[in-house]
């Protein structure tokens, strides 16, 4: 009886960054700048490869679901952060709330998953390499891909749905720059104390069970290559695992940092959400072609030159 005074809430109000007054016009064409950067070199990347028939293999075959994840990760939050800055509504509706707080944690999660996989994928390539192409077969790779993509969503679906289950008839302003999971259950009308916990343990397992995973596959690849009497098989190895082992690092680095600190810090969160949804995707298409030689000549190829012989 007594939610019966409240107005139930429709519509969400986000106030952006804290403390960025006078700073609108700089955050807009640095947004603007990431996110056009992100667009451009993850659908170059995409359509380099399609492109290439030497590189239908299951490395770039997973980098192109990278790509994909990149350029919605990156169209979650980027979009609405700019017409917030660009003076226009700061207004977000309780369906648009809603598809923020799931396709960021889709998404989100199933890269975790991804990186996983690409490492699996190095390990074989590394460890058996004659045996390569018949384990990561086609259908592996399809099986492999969309077991991501299918087990995020679940995950997402979960949390979303444990998320906007709470009533919300008080306050609608969002004290953060997008909808996340905290920032809106703060503003339910009810106990949030089984949320914040369920959410916090599943966005800490994924991570957590994704990193243990990938460190048992470079743990099997560092035996293997040290194994190795060629010098030849240690560039190789090093060439093959470098682009990796670096976007790895971009993406669990942020979460170690957030998990290993007592108090979670707003500002700390802030920069977490920043860096990984608008510097990392825009960096990941120049990490995968900065010394990728067989990437380069993909772009080479699109952009109409000739293909380097070998």
């Amino acid at each position: 009886m007594g939610l019966v005074n409240h107005t139930v809430v429709t519509h969400f109000i986000l106030l952006g960054i804290p403390n960025a007054d006078g700073l609108q016009t700089i955050l807009f064409i640095t947004f603007l700048a990431f996110y056009l950067c992100t667009l451009l070199g993850n659908l170059t990347i995409f359509s380099a490869i399609l492109a290439d028939p030497r590189l239908h293999t299951p490395m770039y075959f997973f980098l192109c679901n990278l790509s994909l994840l990149d350029i919605g990760i990156s169209s979650i939050i980027i979009p609405k952060y700019l017409t917030i800055l660009w003076g226009q509504s700061r207004v977000i509706s309780l369906g648009g709330c809603m598809s923020q707080v799931f396709f960021g944690h889709f998404l989100g999660s199933t890269e975790c998953l991804l990186y996983t996989v690409m490492a699996y994928d190095r390990y074989v390539a590394i460890c058996h390499p004659l045996r390569y192409l018949l384990i990561m077969n086609r259908r592996v790779c399809a099986l492999l891909a969309a077991g991501t993509w299918i087990t995020s969503s679940f995950h997402a679906t979960i949390l979303t749905s444990l998320t906007f289950t709470l009533p919300y008839c008080g306050s609608n302003v969002v004290d953060y720059f997008f909808c996340d999971i905290f920032p809106v259950v703060k503003l339910a009308c009810a106990d949030t104390y089984i949320i914040e916990t369920v959410t916090l343990t599943n966005i800490g397992l994924v991570p957590m069970t994704c990193f243990l995973l990938i460190l048992a596959s470079y743990i099997r690849i560092i035996y293997s290559v040290l194994n190795m009497n060629s010098a030849e098989g240690w560039r190789k190895a090093a060439s093959t695992c470098a682009s990796h082992l670096v976007v790895v690092t971009l993406f669990f680095s942020p979460c170690a940092l957030i998990y290993t600190q007592p108090q979670r810090s707003k500002v700390l969160m802030i920069a977490v959400q920043i860096f990984g949804n608008a510097v990392t995707p825009m960096l990941n298409p120049a990490i995968y072609t900065l010394r990728n030689k067989e990437v380069k000549a993909a772009l080479k190829k699109l952009r109409g030159g000739l293909m380097p012989e070998h």
